[in-house]
Formats: structure tokens, sequence, C-alpha cells
């Protein structure tokens, strides 16, 4: 990386990691603290809480990713920074389980996602694009890692509403670092025909990366509506979660050499479908763990999650990567905006269907669609054309 391509990166990552790490520190708690609420004894209105933020920022991704090819990312980020703030200060106002609710739908409605990721697309070439898209991948991870051990003492003594106030905080530090960190964005592309955009919608290799976006959020919230549960009934007191959590996360972070190994020799395509299978695996392998009654061993939950985040943290670098890559440059906010609104409805999906599974199924059957989601997804990413120094790997196979 260049010095400019490095600041980039680490800022924009930084702007990610502020906003992503409010959102984690509500994650691993929600469930539990949102029964102290009135309304609260209601799991699929829970599941719809946690949920609803992705649906309010599914609807708003593609305008916002549009708005930043002609009006600028460093302006769309900051309003969506800005809306992501109120909401998470409307949530800590919240005395009821709608309040809350509202407060989450307010938050989805600060979509910057999209934006962020074309400003890097912008700034970074080709040859470095995963290794950007990495490193904020990585501070996600890092952030997630984080929220987990400081969300349950946090929430034991400041509640729910503290947790939603230092949410705002970070998303006002986010846009500090957008005004005086970010480098100056490259010229915008004000001139892009308006048609092509049809372009972005018919790209077979986009429509499976925007399939295995929403499948990939919609098993990882789903799976957070009852991963929580299980390490209960398997002995381990919900402040002591992040004893799993942690080092699942973080020893995970150290196999992502591994996926840049394998994209310098040409097999970021195969990377990717294995990195599927792995989360189509935990799925089974939860499945198990549930229908047995939560009582495995506590490092067979520990496993199962180091295997998930193994995978997931491929693929949050992969998958936008190559996306940044096939679309054309001018429509790179809308080609991120679509990809990022079926992240956005994938959340929103994994919390809503998990919450409803869970009260009318039961937690095996919540796994059992989980698997057979990411099982259409393999199946689906199979025709995945090569891209880049994956397409020169392939030729030279020939």
């Amino acid at each position: 990386m260049t010095p400019l391509e490095r600041r980039s990166s680490l800022a924009l990552a930084l702007i990610f990691a502020l906003r992503m790490l409010g959102l984690f520190l509500v994650l691993p708690v929600f469930a539990l603290e949102a029964r102290k609420y009135p309304g609260g004894d209601d799991p699929a209105l829970v599941g719809l809480a946690m949920g609803i933020y992705g649906l309010t920022q599914a609807v708003l991704q593609l305008p916002l990713g549009m708005a930043s090819d002609r009006f600028g990312r460093k302006r769309v980020i900051v309003l969506g920074l800005l809306v992501f703030a109120a909401g998470s200060l409307l949530a800590a106002l919240a005395d009821s389980l709608t309040g809350l609710l509202a407060g989450r739908a307010l938050q989805g409605a600060g979509a910057v996602s999209a934006a962020v990721t074309a400003l890097l697309a912008d700034q970074t070439r080709d040859a470095v694009r995963t290794k950007a898209m990495a490193l904020v991948g990585g501070s996600i991870g890092l952030m997630f890692a984080v929220a987990l051990v400081a969300s349950p003492p946090l929430a034991a003594r400041f509640g729910l509403p503290g947790l939603f106030e230092l949410t705002c905080a970070l998303a006002l530090a986010g846009i500090a670092v957008v005004l005086w960190v970010v480098p100056p964005e490259p010229v915008r592309h004000a001139d892009a025909p308006r048609g092509r955009l049809a372009e972005v919608w018919r790209h077979a290799d986009l429509l499976r990366l925007n399939l295995g976006v929403f499948v990939l959020h919609t098993v990882q919230m789903a799976m957070w509506v009852a991963v929580p549960a299980l390490l209960v009934q398997a002995g381990l007191p919900k402040a002591e979660h992040w004893h799993v959590y942690l080092p699942a996360v973080v020893l995970s972070f150290a196999m992502m050499g591994g996926l840049f190994a394998l994209e310098r020799r040409g097999y970021l395509r195969e990377s990717l479908l294995a990195a599927i299978g792995l989360v189509l695996l935990v799925q089974l392998g939860l499945g198990g763990v549930a229908a047995a009654g939560g009582t495995s061993a506590l490092w067979v939950l520990g496993l199962l999650l180091f295997v998930f985040f193994c995978g997931f943290n491929a693929l949050e670098a992969s998958q936008p990567s190559l996306v940044s890559r096939m679309a054309p440059a001018p429509l790179r906010g809308a080609a991120l905006g679509t990809y990022n609104t079926l992240q956005s409805l994938g959340l929103f999906a994994g919390g809503a269907l998990g919450g409803a599974l869970v009260k009318w199924a039961g937690t095996p059957q919540l796994f059992a669609v989980t698997a057979l989601l990411c099982a259409v997804w393999l199946a689906a990413s199979w025709g995945l054309r090569p891209v880049g120094r994956d397409a020169a790997g392939a030729a030279q196979g020939h």
C-alpha cells in the first residue's frame, strides 16, 4: 500500500469501527436486557427490535450510495452518522420495547456503509483492495471482540440506555474522523449515465455476491438470537460469555493471512467457496448442539464459533472487494449500495426470522433453516467467475 492508501484504509476502518462498536455493544445483551422493558417478554418482538435496524438501513443504502456518486462520499457519510447518532439517543431515552424499536429504526436510517466502502474503493488500487477491505473487516471483528468483553459489565453498570448513549458519542467521534483524518476524496463521477444502473442489477456475479451477503447476515443475526441461550444452557453465565467469544474472534484473525496468500496465488474464488462451506458446517453443528438440549461441552460451542468467525471474516473481506472490482467506477456507489442493501435486509430478516423460529418452531429448527440457506448460497456461488488476480491464476491453469 502507498502511504495515502494506508491512511485512507486506516481512517475509514476507524469510522466503521466506531460505528460498529456501538452496535455490537448492544447485540450480546439486547435479547436479555429487552426483557426488562414493557413488551419484552415476546421473543418475536424482541427479534424484530433487533432486526428493524437492518430494514430501515436496507431502504436507504442504495439511495445514499447513489447520492455519494453524485454529491460526494464525505457529505453522505457525515449525514448518515448524524442520523445514526440521533437514533441512538432516541433508543437511550426509550421506556418501552416499542420505543427501542423506533430508536433502532432511526439508527438504521444512517446507512453509510455503501458510501464508506465506495470511498475506500475510490482511494485504493485493485491489487490492494482485498487487503484494504480486510482492514475494515478486521476493525469490525476487533470491535466485536471488544464489545463482547465490555458489553456485560457496561450493561450491568449503566443499563441498555447507557450503551445507546455511548453509541451516540461514538458516532459523533466518527464524524470527526471523516472531517479531519480521511484524505480528500477523488473527483466525483457526477456525469455517470443514469441508465447504466441496470447493469448493476443484471450482472450475474454481482447478483451472486448480493445473495451471499444477504444470507451471511441473515445467518449471523439469527445465530445471535439463539447462541447466548445455548451458552447459558451449557453452564456459562451471561457475564462470562466473552470467555468463549473473545478467543474465537481473536484466533480467527490469525487465519486472515491465509486469505491473502490464496488471493496472491489466484484462488480467491476457491477461498470464498471454502468460507461459505465453513459457515454451513457451523450451522449444522449448532443445530446438533440445540437438538441435544444445549448440554454439549463449552469447548464444542467455542470451536464452532471460532470456525464461524474464520469463514465470516474471510467473506467480509473478499465479497465487497469483488463487488468493487466488478462494478463500473462511476456506479461503484450504486453497486455497493445494492450490496449493502442486501446486507441490511439480511440483518433484518435474521433478527425477525430467528425470533419467530425460536418462538414457534424451536432452536434446532432455526439452525436447520440457516443451514439450508447456506447450502443454497454455496450452490449459487459455484458459478462465480474469476476476476483480477483470480482470473490470471485461472488463465495459467488452461
